[in-house]
């Protein structure tokens, strides 16, 4: 859990919700925290690699429900709904949520091989709001397209694509990612998603 994910965790505890940032990789690597700059990108790819090759897809999803399961158990949720958030990884693992646990509403930005895995979403019921970049070079725009065939007539799905945004374009510690027009562009429309879905 980066210094990016707890801005965006503050972000959100401004506007009233209780957040949960779970230890994605401690199965692999405890208390994984990296710099953003081009000399930690290689070990972090080296961490997902590692994470999405030894870790089950089932365990994957068993923790992940297991950090839900918590969030909705803290006196201050309260009965409360709850959503499930990412980011690249995070963007698929919040997706894999949707799809195979109970959320009440997804996040999911520029989340990697989604469009592999859309036979998984005819579980997926809850309301979910995609964001990727028009100029991704890890998620092509076909795989978006394939997104939004698959998904677009539903009316608990939005999908919405910065055109002039490249991958991680909400990472405002990573120069080499952050495009300020398309977070400004994004950002509002995940708060109002959060607000209807949450409220």
């Amino acid at each position: 859990v980066g210094d990016f994910l707890v801005a965006k965790a503050a972000d959100l505890a401004r506007l009233g919700y209780v957040v949960l940032c779970p230890d994605v990789f401690w199965r692999v690597q405890p208390g994984v925290a990296l710099a953003h700059d081009e000399a930690a990108l290689g070990e972090a790819f080296g961490y997902v690699t590692r994470y999405v090759e030894e870790v089950s897809d089932a365990t994957k999803i068993s923790d992940l429900s297991a950090a839900l399961d918590h969030l909705r158990s803290l006196p201050e949720v309260a009965g409360n709904k709850v959503a499930a958030m990412g980011y690249c990884l995070g963007g698929m693992l919040a997706f894999e949520l949707g799809c195979h646990a109970e959320p009440d509403a997804v996040v999911s930005y520029y989340g990697s091989t989604i469009a592999d895995r859309l036979s998984e979403a005819e579980n997926l019921t809850c309301p979910i709001i995609f964001h990727f970049g028009g100029n991704d070079p890890f998620i092509p725009n076909e795989q978006v397209d394939a997104i939004r065939a698959h998904l677009d007539d539903r009316p608990n799905v939005e999908i919405h694509v910065q055109h002039q945004a490249g991958h991680a374009f909400e990472n405002f510690l990573a120069a080499q990612f952050h495009n300020p027009a398309a977070a400004a562009s994004s950002w509002p429309l995940t708060v109002d998603f959060l607000s209807r879905e949450l409220k």
